[in-house]
């Protein structure tokens, strides 16, 4: 193939359909390459739209199971949380997205890639890393940092202008005041309105989730089968409804954390190109995941090691907000925290209801919970006066600091 042949991440909306058809007026074959990664998308519709807008090739990728499987779930091992309230839905969709498009430039022989990522966002970052890290000799085209492409199309406006003179069909519904990216694991709104910190969101946004308020007035309880920290099955125990394979899993607990409320947020979040941005996000299923991992890892793990691993979550969801997914580093903490999992197994009973997860219950064959010698009711294998000793150990660190603190007071 030509070395101008190049791999648009092609969504079939109205910016990445311009990118195309402007790639093509700078000399480029393009092939479209659509993900999914489970948002609501007429797949068959896009791939005709870039057909008839001149793309050389289009191929659409199935990578839910690819998502939840090697994306998703270390996450869930790691209790990944950005900033303690973003579970990193976009963020790890982006190297599960890209990881792709590089197979198919690498399988292609194109020497380009291209996304429509903003010049502004953390997404340019996420993608252009992996792509740099797995194909190291690959160039980048990102139009929106390219002065002759942003200086042309500063606005909406422009883009349908371009897309009405060059026969690309525009959107038919008024476009929402806000921008919104959705995969299987969640949804993000942010921009237009948004942009404004103190502005409400409007009821009519959230498209996962159910107004708590409108919610049942009955709660979901849930049984979550764990096994190396990863959920392998989720019982629904009044229904009898039970799912086994990763997305049905993951689809399930979407389904049930939607029908009640569970997930929202709207957060300020600092991004890694270094500016604050306001984000609204649903994340039904991860929001229950998280809880019932952290219970059965608690009650597995031991304290020690587990203080360790929760630096190294910290750091794992730092690392995939800033793109760095492919980096030697990230292999490194994926590793250990997948090793911490080995005896995070067992059984978590939630109930799901009005906005809320409850844990009810847990059991594990590898629990180090010891009923007989927490008891206030059984003396067991312990005898309470070595407490004494114990005590007076840790003290004495107290007291010397307390004595210094007296005599320097003292002094004054």
């Amino acid at each position: 193939m030509s070395k101008k042949t190049v791999v648009l991440a092609y969504s079939g909306g109205l910016d990445t359909s311009c990118i195309l058809v402007w790639l093509k007026d700078q000399g480029y074959d393009v092939i479209a390459y659509m993900a999914n990664i489970g948002q609501d998308e007429d797949f068959e519709a896009a791939r005709k739209k870039a057909e008839s807008l001149g793309a050389k090739k289009v191929f659409v990728e199935d990578l839910r199971a690819d998502f939840v499987t090697n994306f998703i779930w270390p996450a869930v091992q790691a209790n990944a949380i950005y900033e303690d309230r973003y579970l990193l839905g976009t963020s790890l969709a982006r190297p599960c997205i890209a990881r792709r498009q590089v197979e198919i430039a690498q399988r292609e022989g194109a020497h380009f890639v291209s996304h429509g990522a903003t010049g502004k966002g953390n997404d340019q970052i996420r993608f252009e890393l992996t792509f740099y890290a797995l194909y190291p000799e690959v160039e980048i085209i990102s139009p929106w940092r390219i002065p002759e492409f942003y200086e042309r199309f500063s606005g909406r406006k422009e883009l349908m202008t371009y897309a009405q003179k060059r026969g690309i069909p525009v959107p038919v519904t008024p476009k929402a005041p806000w921008s919104m990216d959705a995969n299987l694991m969640h949804i993000s709104y942010e921009s237009g309105i948004l942009e404004n910190p103190k502005t409400h969101a409007p009821a009519d946004l959230y498209l996962m989730t159910k107004n708590p308020e409108d919610s049942p007035n009955v709660p979901d309880v849930l049984e979550i089968e764990f096994k190396n920290g990863i959920p392998v099955k989720v019982t629904n125990i009044k229904e009898g409804i039970s799912k086994a394979t990763p997305v049905d899993v993951f689809l399930y607990l979407n389904e049930i954390g939607g029908k009640h409320g569970v997930g929202r947020i709207d957060i300020v979040e600092n991004r890694f190109i270094g500016m604050k941005s306001r984000g609204i996000y649903e994340t039904p299923g991860g929001t229950i995941l998280l809880q019932a991992h952290l219970d059965i890892e608690t009650f597995t793990m031991d304290k020690e090691v587990r203080r360790i691993k929760q630096g190294l979550g910290i750091k794992f969801s730092e690392l995939v907000y800033n793109g760095f997914w492919d980096s030697p580093e990230c292999e490194f903490v994926r590793h250990c925290i997948a090793k911490s999992q080995e005896n995070v197994e067992g059984k978590v009973q939630l109930s799901v209801f009005k906005g809320h997860s409850y844990i009810l219950g847990r059991e594990s064959p590898k629990s180090l919970y010891n009923e007989e010698l927490v008891s206030m009711n059984v003396q067991g294998d312990y005898d309470p006066c070595d407490a004494s000793g114990f005590i007076k150990i840790n003290a004495v660190r107290l007291r010397e600091h307390h004595r210094l603190q007296g005599s320097s007071n003292s002094k004054q």
